[in-house]
């Protein structure tokens, strides 16, 4: 128990029972400990030594323990301050490793790469290497790479890579939007729409991920376009949950035999409703303005809102938001 101020066991026991007896002589000691008198001599002698003990004056080999508060408790100080002093150097060398250690993976986990034509370098590169899947957050207003011109989607399709792409609605205001959107999607891409989206984001195989660090869209000098690169890691992990969270909740964009975003077919629940309904249901569902679908349908805007009162009054619902579930529910999109 006292080891930490550098007493054994066998002198702790000793100096316990001179505590206990106030005087004993080595004989006593053992007595008392059960260790031989030779031994308990030794230890008296020990503990004298370090002051924990003295001699009784007067007496024939008669020993007294020092008290404790006078002995002890200055070393048990000492050993706390040093222990201290100690603690503080471990956390300091761990602060130090940490730091370092990160400085030395930082490169394998995270690498920065600037300038547009970099940046589209590297879309090329992982997108040519993909062998499984690619997954896409596509914001309005390109960063690098204008729509329409990502030809190495149609070569990783072609060979039997996967894309699932979200796309939030603000996209589809963009020039060639709609059309870049139609021709992905019938060439395989599996595509969903969201409100809006947090950033722009390609990965590649779950194993890395390409962030572009600009807010908006091309405006400034393109050699100034930032994106991160991140490979293996919880913040990969991480970006790859953001990802199947949104997909979760995405409302799906197919594809009409005409080359329109809608619906493919009526169900038989809804054979009240026309091919035209379906499809403004699709557009209105994924999110996109009146404003929008009414240009997509070459109708008015009046018109498109007239149209969905009326499909609001097929499906027995009070707003747009009931109207989106009740289409889903009822297979109508």
């Amino acid at each position: 128990m006292l080891e930490a101020v550098g007493l054994s066991v066998a002198e702790t026991d000793v100096y316990r029972a001179l505590v206990v007896a106030v005087t004993a002589s080595a004989g006593e000691v053992s007595t008392a400990t059960g260790l031989d008198a030779r031994t308990a001599e030794r230890l008296l002698g020990a503990l004298e030594e370090k002051g924990l003990a003295r001699r009784v004056e007067g007496t024939s080999g008669r020993f007294a323990a020092n008290p404790p508060d006078v002995t002890l408790l200055p070393q048990l100080e000492r050993r706390a301050d040093e222990l201290g002093k100690a603690r503080a150097a471990v956390s300091e060398l761990m602060e130090t490793y940490r730091r370092n250690a990160w400085i030395r993976d930082a490169g394998e986990v995270v690498e920065f790469v600037t300038g547009a034509g970099a940046l589209r370098q590297r879309l090329r590169q992982v997108q040519d290497s993909a062998r499984e899947e690619l997954l896409w957050f596509c914001r309005a207003q390109y960063v690098a790479m204008p729509s329409g011109t990502n030809q190495a989607e149609f070569d990783a399709l072609a060979r039997g890579v996967s894309y699932r792409v979200l796309y939030e609605q603000a996209y589809f205001d963009d020039t060639g939007g709609m059309e870049n959107i139609v021709r992905a999607v019938r060439a395989g891409e599996a595509a969903r729409t969201v409100p809006t989206l947090p950033l722009r984001m390609a990965i590649a195989d779950r194993c890395v991920a390409i962030c572009p660090l600009a807010p908006a869209g091309p405006a400034g000098d393109p050699r100034e376009v930032t994106a991160v690169v991140v490979r293996g890691s919880s913040l990969l992990e991480a970006l790859v949950a953001l990802f199947e969270r949104y997909w979760d909740i995405g409302a799906p964009l197919r594809v009409t035999p005409e080359g329109r975003i809608g619906a493919h077919v009526l169900e038989s629940d809804a054979d009240s409703l026309t091919i035209d309904d379906q499809r403004l249901l699709s557009l209105m569902v994924a999110g996109i303005t009146d404003e929008s679908i009414a240009g997509q349908m070459g109708i008015s805007r009046r018109t498109v809102q007239r149209r969905i009162q009326h499909l609001m009054t097929i499906a027995g619902v009070a707003s747009r938001m009931q109207l989106g579930w009740q289409a889903a529910r009822r297979n109508w999109v």
